[in-house]
């Protein structure tokens, strides 16, 4: 991309000669290549600036004066535009070229750029939490079913733990039965041994009877 800057070599005006210079200084202070082409010599050039400015951008007379930028064939603007971009450092812009990095030009760009992304990322940071709160159900449904699990399993124990006193309970009973039991089989015993002392005790005493009986019929 050539820029090419309309000048006048011959102007008797002292402003646009001042003009000229602001632009080719400012230029050549950012070593910005640019093409300077003369309208007091060359006819030619002279009618090219004049067709090529737009309309709307050329004065009340319809002649365009020096000096007039160009980027190539495109319209960049006159020395009032220039200045106006110089002041806000966007002279490259103006110019339709990109910043050199570590120009404020370039600051100001990767500024808008990460301020354009930050919003872009917003949105997208937007659209993937909406994304996971429509997902975050199904992920909650599996920690529920975990934590019913997990609550099945604390009742499961709960219930083995009142299970256990109850099977002890149970046990107790059984060997209370069991005490019951064989204490009432010894009572049994003792009172079949108690019978059977008291039936030989009869029987000893008959037979002494007996015996009495027959010696005393001697």
């Amino acid at each position: 991309m050539v820029i090419k800057v309309f000048l006048a070599s011959s102007s008797g005006s002292t402003a646009i000669k001042k003009k000229q210079q602001d632009v080719v200084g400012f230029l050549e202070a950012l070593k910005v290549e640019y093409a300077p082409l003369d309208i007091a010599c060359n006819e030619e050039n002279r009618m090219w600036m004049r067709q090529n400015v737009p309309e709307e951008k050329k004065p009340s007379n319809g002649i365009p004066l020096p000096p007039q930028i160009f980027n190539e064939e495109g319209y960049c603007g006159d020395y009032e535009t220039f200045f106006d971009a110089k002041e806000d450092n966007m002279v490259y812009a103006f110019l339709g070229l990109p910043p050199p990095p570590g120009s404020k030009e370039a600051e100001q760009a990767d500024k808008a750029l990460i301020v354009e992304n930050g919003t872009h990322a917003e949105e997208t940071n937007a659209e993937e939490s909406l994304e996971e709160s429509i997902e975050v159900p199904v992920e909650a449904r599996n920690g529920n079913e975990e934590e019913v699990a997990e609550g099945e399993t604390a009742e499961e124990e709960v219930t083995e733990g009142d299970e256990a006193p109850a099977d002890e309970e149970e046990e107790a009973v059984e060997e209370t039965d069991e005490v019951t039991e064989d204490t009432q089989a010894q009572a049994e015993e003792e009172e079949e041994e108690e019978e059977q002392e008291e039936d030989d005790l009869q029987s000893e005493e008959e037979e002494e009877a007996e015996v009495q009986e027959e010696e005393e019929a001697e």
